[in-house]
């Protein structure tokens, strides 16, 4: 047992070094156990790993030492018991400190007595680790310029007026243009002539000189150093190079493996090189009379030594002394000679990756049925073989008849070591998190019944239009085949193909702005200083101030309006709060609100947006080196406590909107919090729009609370007597008598989203309509929804016209986001849309539930903004008090917490159970992010981040997409997976208008491949560029511009972040269309290895197809279906991986693409495996055998639990 221990110990540590340090050496480990051995402290190990020429961080230390001492702790308990047990001697009863070290994945703190979760769930107690050496040194350096390769892509989304705009003011400025010359976009070369395709297309960085050992045209022979030479002979297999040498004139062998990274490429070396062309190369064997030479380890124009060896090889360390990276280049040409990658570990030399596999795909995917229908023609001679679908043309053969081999697929049982007893997998099951109080009240029973009513009012409107289908005449060839037909008789298809569908009718508001000039926002007659001073902060300017002062943690409680979020950081910065080389920080919940606000604020600064003022966003940042007001959202801010956990940078933190309670900032309370700590001198103010504020005083040390007085009045409550069970069309009737019996004053209605909004607005619409005949006021309608957030015109802020009611539809973004004067009337039907995660499938999804009380209350205080209001509830007072929970679930207890677990555990916390949230996470969530991490790579199995996990956590997006990133970089496809993520990331970039739909759905299919929506998206995009990203081109192909636009920004920033981290961006798509010549759709070629990149990232959306309907997941055996969107939707193929689930009717795939199932195995050996063939796999277990359909007889009649007898 002693030496397996030991084994076991030298295995960890074998680990840690290699994550901290990327060096994967046992004997290494070995050595580090045995100077830990020796040493008496920890200090004394320190010194013992200097000595040997290892200077190691403290946390490192720390982990090693306690590892190894807990190994030497054993060691003395055994020889102890060895002792005690010999005869003679008495054994001692007393209880073993080491038991209670087992239940934990590390050895308790002296006097800490485990609680009893922590002993049921010791893979979230593990010890912290705040030091995070590795995550500090991989912090790029932004001010850093780009590479060539990076800035030649930027330049190709660039179209050819931005360039030429661009080339003048370079001119304009009195130095050179930086730009390339224009030419055709993607296609344009750089100067200095083509790179070799498949070469990291990156100008290394230098500094313009040259390595020591560069000698130039003449120098000693010296192994491993570096010459000018003249090709000399080309041959089939190389060339020569003559080099002269102080000894004189020697020739050695360049091989063509040395002259390029070939990659499997059938490479010649008249390609690269030729006759009297002059070379840089490196020596890399000298044997006798014969040299070994190099080129692509050397960059052929500064002369600098891409790959040093041998005695040039350096050590990089940091101005503190300690080791900033190690790079062990012989592990790496190890792994890649492996066939496998550095960043990911997946696999680059599949099957699928051949020349010969690429020959043999099909270029159509064809149903079943079209294949066996076509092999019935050949075989029958009306179908010749070069009329076949699936003739090669260029290589003269059909494709292999070999019938595929059926893979099963099966999960695998095996459980993580550090989650060990702690999963589903092993009978554990934990109560879900209640998002509703009483699932058996009215409001529960009216949010069940909503789809269903939502499904009968789209039903009935489809059935409409059905019958006005109907009544077209069906038989339109016979006025064509009548030879005397009478006068207007022959009338043309495409004339009635129109009439079934209903014509669209503009609303009301869009009516009144059609083609008129819109302003956005509200409209003010009074200057900016007056509307400053007119906002109810302004006469708390001076308390406030003197509260910030004297308290380092301020609660500030204000509603909508008030003017919180513009004023007060403009007070702070007027009070010359701000310390030299800091900022101040305001956070908010959306990135609109974030970009909106600091235009604001910019605006009343007096400067441009990105000066003294500025934003910051993902994929976009607007700030510089003079900004003082930063407004960004919590995201952001948690990125930067990533990488600095004391926030220098700032000396005020504001957190708005912190009653919305989103997942970043429950994490930023407990960072602000532990911030508060460690820096006297920096201030946290955290702001709400609600009166929860106790909550927040006692979480944050008792702070100040410090109230801003809004313009409120009384506002009536009224409930109905009895449960409403269709909430819509209950509000519908509350609106209407509203408007015909009430005083006059606007309407705020709540509903739950942008579906239900629009078939009210239009039913009342048709209402109000129908009641013409009585003479009604107007009513003006106007939606209001998140995906609307540009398009909220003055009408919606100002008051209605003389006359007119204003009828506002909105979400619960109208609660406290927007602030709506000349409400008097709100319409609370008491439901709203919520995120909620499904632990079974892990998947988010949005469901209808009952709000809270406290969303009650900011609803019903809506209505006292302007005058004395009414606020109508549809649910009854024992509803409220009984059925709806005092305040809502925070979104940190009902949504993934995949990328929380991971921004995390790089920031060294690894304790989840123990840290300080607000309010804490359910454990199953916890348990289910570090299984998923795990799974994808990030997590090892002892729970510690991987070299993987620390490189997914620095992109700024969920782990699945960083996954799929690093993974192209290793399969040599990242620009079209930057590509596909940049779609992915927008939504909607197609449009039906419902008077065009055919011919919108028509120019759709023209881009459909039969790889998938991902490969659609990315001829999409490429199509749009080679169009130079006209709008006119999107226009045609019912493309929206607006979103395509949104994707070419995050691409750019993606092409940044890659070039900042040194990731090259190199084209699968050119590479294989250099072996291929002449294939139609280099995509096509691409997809086989960007395919397995999004098999490494999304592998758990894994299905297969279902023989009775639909797919099933592999995960949870979940049935579900192809939307009817997809560029794969009456294909049918066997084995796809989907992006988004989306629950309506039924549950429906969106964006999916083809996979072969053996990337599975490949890329998430952890998650799955081959089934034993030996064995009936799990899935025809349980397939249920459909016999062929008998009219005659009695369905399952054949089966023997139906047999009598």
């Amino acid at each position: 047992m002693d030496v397996l221990e030991r084994l076991s110990v030298i295995s960890r540590i074998t680990t840690e070094l290699h994550n901290h340090w990327g060096v994967n050496d046992r004997d290494l480990a070995e050595f580090v156990v045995h100077l830990g051995e020796e040493a008496s402290s920890l200090e004394e190990f320190r010194e013992r790993l200097q000595e040997n020429g290892a200077a190691v961080s403290s946390s490192l230390a720390v982990s090693l030492y306690t590892t190894i001492q807990k190994l030497s702790q054993k060691k003395r308990a055994s020889a102890k018991a060895s002792v005690l047990d010999l005869p003679g001697k008495k054994t001692s009863t007393a209880p073993s400190s080491s038991a209670a070290s087992e239940a934990s994945c590390a050895p308790p703190l002296p006097g800490h007595e485990l609680t009893e979760k922590e002993k049921k769930f010791p893979g979230l107690c593990m010890p912290n680790d705040f030091s995070r050496p590795e995550l500090q040194l991989e912090r790029p350096d932004d001010s850093a310029p780009l590479s060539e390769h990076a800035q030649r892509l930027l330049n190709a989304e660039k179209d050819d007026k931005e360039l030429q705009r661009e080339q003048k003011e370079a001119l304009k400025r009195g130095r050179d243009s930086k730009f390339a010359p224009v030419q055709s976009g993607a296609n344009s070369i750089p100067l200095g002539g083509k790179k070799a395709e498949g070469e990291a297309e990156r100008a290394p960085k230098t500094d313009g000189k040259a390595p020591a050992h560069y000698y130039g045209r003449k120098g000693p022979m010296i192994r491993y150093a570096i010459y000018e030479g003249v090709v000399d002979k080309v041959v089939e297999f190389g060339c020569f190079v003559r080099l002269e040498f102080d000894e004189g004139t020697r020739q050695g062998l360049l091989h063509i493996a040395d002259m390029v990274k070939t990659d499997g490429r059938p490479v010649q070396p008249q390609d690269v090189v030729h006759r009297n062309m002059p070379v840089k190369v490196k020596i890399l064997g000298i044997a006798g009379s014969k040299i070994s030479l190099s080129m692509r380890e050397v960059d052929q124009e500064t002369g600098e030594d891409l790959k040093p060896r041998g005695e040039f090889a350096k050590k990089e360390e940091d101005s503190t002394g300690e080791m900033k990276k190690i790079r062990i280049d012989d592990e790496a040409e190890e792994r890649e000679k492996q066939g496998i990658g550095r960043l990911t570990g997946i696999r680059i030399d599949s099957k699928d990756n051949t020349v010969e596999s690429l020959y043999c795909r099909k270029r159509k995917l064809m149903s079943d049925f079209d294949k066996w229908e076509a092999q019935q023609l050949l075989h029958s001679g009306l179908l010749t073989r070069e009329e076949h679908p699936l003739f090669d043309e260029e290589l003269g053969i059909l494709p292999s008849v070999e019938v595929d081999e059926d893979v099963e697929i099966e999960i695998r049982e095996d459980e993580a070591l550090f989650l060990r007893g702690q999963t589903t997998r092993t009978g554990m099951q934990l109560s879900p998190v209640k998002i509703v109080a009483n699932p058996d009240g009215s409001l529960a029973r009216a949010a069940a019944t909503a789809t269903a009513l939502a499904k009968e009012r789209r039903e009935i409107r489809n059935a409409q239009e059905a019958a006005i289908l109907d009544s077209i005449p069906k038989d339109m060839s016979r006025p064509w085949e009548d030879p005397a037909p009478g006068p207007g008789e022959r009338t043309i298809a495409q004339a009635l193909k129109g009439l079934g569908q209903t014509s669209y009718e503009m609303p009301e508001w869009k009516k009144m702005y059609i083609g008129k000039s819109v302003s956005f926002g509200q409209k003010s007659n009074k200057s900016i200083a007056e509307q400053r001073q007119g906002l109810p902060i302004y006469r708390l300017r001076e308390p406030l101030l003197k509260a910030i002062k004297e308290n380092q943690v301020l609660i500030v409680i204000g509603e909508t309006g008030s003017g919180k979020t513009t004023q007060m950081t403009q007070y702070i910065a007027e009070a010359g709060l701000v310390t030299p080389g800091t900022m101040i920080g305001c956070t908010q919940p959306r990135r609109v609100a974030a970009i909106s606000v600091a235009k604001r604020v910019a605006e009343e600064f007096g400067c441009r947006v990105g000066q003294e003022v500025g934003y910051n966003i993902r994929f976009e940042d607007c700030t510089s080196p003079d900004t003082i007001i930063k407004y960004m959202t919590d995201g952001m801010l948690l990125r930067e406590a990533l990488v600095d956990a004391s926030l220098k940078r700032y000396c005020v933190v504001m957190l708005d909107e912190a009653h919305e309670r989103t997942i970043s900032t429950d994490v930023l309370f407990g960072l602000l919090k532990d911030c508060c700590r460690r820096r006297p001198d920096f201030k946290l103010i955290v702001t709400s729009a609600t009166l929860d504020a106790e909550k927040f005083s006692n979480y944050f040390f008792n702070s100040h609370i410090f109230t801003i007085p809004g313009r409120t009045f009384p506002v009536e409550i009224l409930y109905t007597k009895e449960p409403e069970a269709d909430y819509v069309e209950a509000s519908l009737i509350t609106v209407l008598q509203i408007h015909l019996c009430e005083p006059p004053g606007d309407i705020l209605l709540f509903l739950t989203g942008q579906e239900e909004i629009d078939t009210a607005c239009q039913t009342l619409h048709e209402r109000m309509q129908k009641l013409e005949s009585t003479n009604p006021p107007p009513l003006i309608i106007l939606p209001v929804y998140s995906a609307l957030p540009s398009e909220m015109q003055t009408m919606i802020f100002d008051p209605a016209p003389p006359g007119c009611r204003k009828c506002v539809v909105a979400t619960n973004i109208a609660e406290a986001s927007l602030t709506i004067d000349g409400i008097y009337f709100v319409i609370d039907p008491g439901f709203a849309k919520m995120k909620m995660y499904n632990p079974k499938t892990g998947m988010d999804s949005l469901v209808v539930a009952p709000i809270s009380q406290a969303n009650a209350r900011q609803r019903a205080g809506r209505a006292g903004r302007t005058g004395p209001g009414k606020c109508y509830r549809l649910y009854t007072e024992q509803a409220y008090r009984c059925e709806m929970l005092p305040v809502a679930v925070p979104e940190i207890q009902r949504t993934n917490l995949e990328n929380t677990v991971l921004l995390l555990k790089a920031m060294g916390v690894n304790d989840m159970l123990n840290f300080d949230f607000m309010d804490p996470p359910p454990v199953q969530t916890l348990i289910n992010a570090l299984e998923s991490l795990y799974e994808l790579g990030a997590l090892d199995d002892e729970g510690l981040l991987t070299r993987l996990g620390r490189k997914m956590a620095e992109f700024p997006m969920e782990p699945q997409l960083s996954k799929m990133l690093l993974a192209s970089v290793d399969l040599k496809c990242s620009d079209e997976i930057i590509t596909i993520v940049s779609m992915l990331s927008v939504q909607n970039v197609f449009y039906r208008p419902k008077d065009k739909q055919a011919m919108s759905d028509q120019r759709k299919s023209c881009f459909h491949q039969p790889e998938g929506d991902h490969v659609t998206y990315l001829e999409i995009y490429r199509g749009w560029q080679r169009n130079r990203f006209a709008n006119s081109w999107c226009f045609e192909n019912f493309v929206q511009s607006r979103a395509m636009r949104r994707a070419q920004d995050v691409r750019k920033q993606l092409i940044t972040i890659m070039d900042r981290y040194k990731l090259d961006v190199i084209s699968a798509g050119k590479d294989y269309n250099r072996i291929l010549r002449d294939v139609a759709l280099p995509s096509v070629a691409a997809f086989l290895v960007a395919g397995r990149c999004i098999c490494a990232g999304y592998f758990r959306h894994a299905c297969r197809r279902d023989p009775q309907e639909g797919y099933r997941t592999l995960v949870d055996h979940t049935q579900v279906f192809l939307h009817p969107s997809s560029a794969l939707y009456n294909r049918h193929p066997e084995w796809l991986i989907y992006h988004e689930l989306v629950l309506t009717t039924r549950e429906y795939l969106r964006d999916c693409c083809t996979i072969e199932p053996q990337w599975l195995v490949e890329v998430a050996p952890k998650l799955f495996k081959l089934a034993d063939q030996q064995r009936l796999s799990r899935r025809k277990m349980r397939e249920r055998i459909e016999p062929l359909y008998d009219r005659f007889a009695e369905p399952n009649a054949w089966r023997l639990s139906k047999r009598r007898g």
